[in-house]
């Protein structure tokens, strides 16, 4: 069973920068899509990047210009580079990657906290 382990989160100030990384625990195969999500208490779980060979990368209007997603095939791994953080970027994030063959992965979350 193919696993997504997330790292790079924690307590943070507001303007600081944080990169989180992904990487699948095997080689996950025709891997159509990938993107990072997050979710805030008390809030739904929302798309925050995307990448796909397809249209490229796409991200939520609120991170537009901060957020950078990026992929390292050869290592398995996805990236979301975050700058300029504020508190409302506070959330648990999550990796995600889609495989036309296998289906959907998940990773199990990583806090981020931006916080003075």
């Amino acid at each position: 069973q193919v696993q997504l382990v997330e790292s790079g989160g924690g307590l943070v100030q507001p303007g600081w920068s944080l990169r989180l990384s992904c990487v699948a625990s095997a080689s996950i195969f025709s891997i159509a899509r990938l993107a990072w999500y997050r979710q805030a208490p008390g809030k739904q779980r929302e798309l925050v990047a995307t990448i796909t060979d397809a249209v490229g990368t796409n991200y939520t209007d609120s991170v537009k210009g901060r957020f950078t997603i990026s992929r390292d095939i050869t290592k398995k791994t996805v990236y979301l580079q975050m700058n300029s953080l504020k508190p409302e970027d506070t959330a648990v994030y999550y990796c995600y990657m889609h495989s036309r063959l296998s289906g959907d992965y998940w990773g199990q979350g990583t806090q981020v906290t931006v916080s003075s």
